[in-house]
């Protein structure tokens, strides 16, 4: 066995959904997902399925974030593995509970908009997530004025009152 690290490549204007799941029905429960969560959502998905054909399924609704999506999925290679990538104006808050409570999925490894590289174990039989990095290491800890920032930050983005 290796382990090895994945930079995962996605525009700096998306947000990411990496997790696991159990059941090819995955793909089209994720879409409707999408699809009733937020109208007019611009989004691309991957999941890589893990027997039979093992091929990457795909759906979406922008063909250039679907095939974001597919080189990710190809780029990890880890069975029943997935990834979504949300386009602007959309967010995972507006749909990560509704993906954790698919019937399919197992795991979710990341959310986020941040750089994400992917922890990976190879094996004979194939590939694993192990974990996920993302994003960077802190720098220190927040101080009153970090604190009054963060605060407006959620309040411009319209989360808070």
């Amino acid at each position: 066995m290796t382990i090895d690290t994945v930079k995962l490549d996605f525009p700096t204007n998306c947000n990411v959904i990496i997790g696991q799941s159990h059941f090819i029905k995955t793909v089209e429960d994720i879409a409707e997902i999408m699809m009733n969560s937020v109208p007019g959502v611009k989004f691309g998905l991957a999941f890589c399925e893990a027997s039979g054909p093992c091929l990457v399924r795909t759906e979406g609704t922008d063909p250039y974030l679907v095939e974001v999506a597919q080189k990710m999925a190809m780029s990890v290679r880890a069975g029943h593995s997935f990834y979504l990538v949300i386009g602007p104006g959309a967010y995972p808050l507006n749909v990560l509970d509704r993906i954790k409570t698919n019937p399919e999925t197992c795991r979710i490894f990341c959310a986020t908009a941040n750089p994400v590289e992917v922890v990976r174990a190879l094996t004979d039989q194939g590939a694993a997530i192990l974990g996920v990095v993302d994003g960077f290491s802190p720098k220190g800890v927040e101080g009153a004025e970090d604190k009054i920032a963060r605060k407006a930050m959620l309040r411009e983005f319209g989360y808070k009152f």
